[in-house]
């Protein structure tokens, strides 16, 4: 197929195709809002005929199909790459120090983000002066969505989401996408495959390594198709919402999006730089494909495919490191998913009028730490785990109706930064590992840093 290291064909590339697609469904998008939405006086939408076909008949299908794609290769993915993960590193100590260094990285970073969102909340107040009127009516917009949405939250105890962890049958937690409970059971598959040395046993792996092989092909296959999907799903977007839909909440919006700005443009390159030994600018660069696939599908799990790819081939991390890394981090690391639900918490206290004490909010970045480790890497899948946070705390839960309406767009950004986070969390955890002994799995990692 002629793909380079970074996933490129011999023609335009293909983050220069996706950014060309984003740009077309951005700019369609708004025009058919202009000319195909009509607001009533009661707020309710009057979609033009012609454009309730263009997104019956083509563009929603066409996002769906996609992501559909993306999503039947996560689980042969998700468990054949940390299953040869855990056996490349084999030797105990090693996995018990990769696993050390990985779980470090998601406390400190994701404890580091969430700290952000809320010191940015608490500056510059979001909450505060919102017209009641206008809340009112976005609120009544949500209102069924909110229920449903706070009815899981409630349902979702911190126990229940501790004993999802180990699943009673691997097999129904994968058929209910409880991602969590696929990943121990790899793990544990991968610890004792390490350890037994029959010729069963290397056939498996070896069988293992084909379905990862095969997986890793599929999704070359599939990612060409990206730039027509980022056209239609921001097309689905904008074209239903319009950029309008972002005004009675600019300031919230302006904070939680500058907030995640903050911690992918300041924090990771800082990390990059002093820890990694990568220039951020050759990082970048680089992970582009990744990034661009998790802004606009909004899933850390349908992008898993592209970032472990991006890990391995452009990053030139080692496979066993990036297979461990970023697998655990699909659904582990959720820097930009924690920050999100700190400045959410924070932001209806403040439209409520709770106050929050200084150890309330220390109690709050705990509980936004551990919620985005148990978010589920799918569109609006902290959206529950906020609503039980914020029963705790004595904040009406129903006030998540009043984000609804701008959620999915900063659902694509802190996705954004989730995704980064795993392949920043890669190349820091890659630093002083030695380098895959198999030939052909991409540039060494120094090299890499150097350029």
């Amino acid at each position: 197929m002629g793909m380079t290291a970074g996933g490129e064909g011999r023609g335009m590339a293909l983050h220069t195709k996706m950014l060309i697609g984003f740009f077309v469904g951005a700019v369609a998008g708004g025009i058919a809002h202009a000319l195909g939405i009509a607001v009533g006086a009661d707020g309710a939408r009057d979609v033009a005929p012609w454009l309730a076909a263009t997104l019956t008949w083509v563009t929603q299908p066409v996002g769906s199909i996609f992501l559909n794609l993306l999503f039947m290769l996560v689980l042969p993915l998700v468990f054949s790459a940390l299953v040869l993960g855990v056996v490349e590193i084999g030797d105990p100590k090693a996995l018990g120090r990769i696993g050390g260094k990985t779980l470090g990285f998601i406390f400190v970073v994701t404890g580091i983000a969430v700290a952000i969102g809320m010191v940015a909340v608490n500056v510059f107040q979001p909450g505060v002066g919102i017209d009641a009127a206008v809340a009112q009516s976005l609120i009544a917009q949500s209102q069924s969505q909110a229920e449903g949405i706070v009815a899981r939250g409630e349902a979702a105890s911190a126990m229940q989401v501790l004993l999802s962890i180990v699943p009673r049958n691997p097999l129904e937690a994968a058929v209910n996408g409880n991602l969590i409970g696929v990943m121990f059971f790899a793990l544990l598959f991968g610890i004792a495959a390490a350890t037994v040395h029959t010729d069963g046993v290397r056939t498996f792996v070896g069988t293992l390594q084909g379905v990862y092989d095969i997986t890793l092909k599929l999704i070359n296959k599939v990612i060409q198709l990206a730039p027509y999907a980022v056209a239609a799903l921001l097309f689905n977007l904008i074209a239903v919402q319009g950029f309008t839909a972002l005004l009675p909440l600019a300031k919230f919006v302006a904070v939680a999006v500058g907030a995640l700005a903050f911690h992918m443009f300041v924090v990771f390159p800082t990390l990059l730089w002093f820890v990694g030994r990568m220039g951020p600018v050759t990082f970048f660069k680089r992970a582009q494909p990744a990034i661009l696939t998790a802004f606009s599908t909004s899933s850390s799990s349908a992008t898993l495919p592209t970032t472990l790819r991006v890990a391995e081939e452009s990053l030139g991390t080692p496979r066993r490191v990036g297979r461990f890394v970023c697998t655990l981090g699909a659904t582990a690391n959720m820097n930009g998913t924690a920050l999100f639900e700190g400045v959410v918490v924070l932001f209806l206290a403040q439209f409520f009028g709770v106050e929050l004490s200084l150890g309330q909010q220390v109690l709050v970045l705990l509980m936004c730490i551990l919620g985005g480790i148990g978010a589920a890497g799918v569109p609006g899948g902290s959206l529950p785990v906020i609503a039980s946070i914020l029963v705790m705390f004595g904040i009406p839960p129903e006030g998540i109706a009043l984000i609804l309406g701008v959620d999915r767009f900063i659902d694509m950004c802190r996705t954004t930064v989730n995704v980064t986070g795993d392949l920043v969390g890669t190349v820091i955890v890659s630093r002083g590992e030695p380098p895959d002994a198999v030939e052909g799995h991409g540039p060494d990692p120094a090299a890499a840093a150097r350029a």
